[in-house]
Parts: C-alpha cells; sequence; structure tokens
C-alpha cells in the first residue's frame, strides 16, 4: 500500500471531522501516527481509515470557512 503522506504532513479524518486537523508524526507497517487539534495522539490503521492530507490551499480555505463560522 502506496500512502499519500508522510511526517509533517496536515490531515483530517472525515469520519471524525471533530478531531480537527492532524499532523502526522511516523508511519510504520500501515499504522500512522497523528497528533489532532481536539483530541492528541491517535494511531491510525491507514488499512482500514483513510486520512485525507491537506494541502496548503485546502488548509487556508478551511481556516476561512471555520473563522466565517
Amino acid at each position: 500500500m502506496i500512502l499519500d503522506y508522510e511526517p509533517g504532513d496536515k490531515v483530517t479524518n472525515e469520519n471524525n471531522k471533530d478531531w480537527g486537523i492532524g499532523q502526522v508524526q511516523s508511519i510504520i507497517n500501515g499504522k500512522v501516527t497523528v497528533n489532532f487539534e481536539n483530541v492528541g495522539k491517535k494511531v491510525i490503521n491507514s488499512k482500514i481509515i483513510q486520512l485525507e492530507k491537506l494541502y496548503k490551499w485546502t488548509l487556508k480555505k478551511k481556516r476561512k470557512l471555520l473563522f466565517h463560522l
């Protein structure tokens, strides 16, 4: 399995949007450790849960939307 992210990348878990934006800490054997804004560190099994990588333009857009809510 090829993952689209690496340590340092920003991601979200679409199934748990309330976790906020997370930063990938490590990837070992398909287990992705992510430090999320609202819930702290979570270990995600990438074979079961798909994380969405956020790109700079996506982050700006999401932060604007959150700011305007």
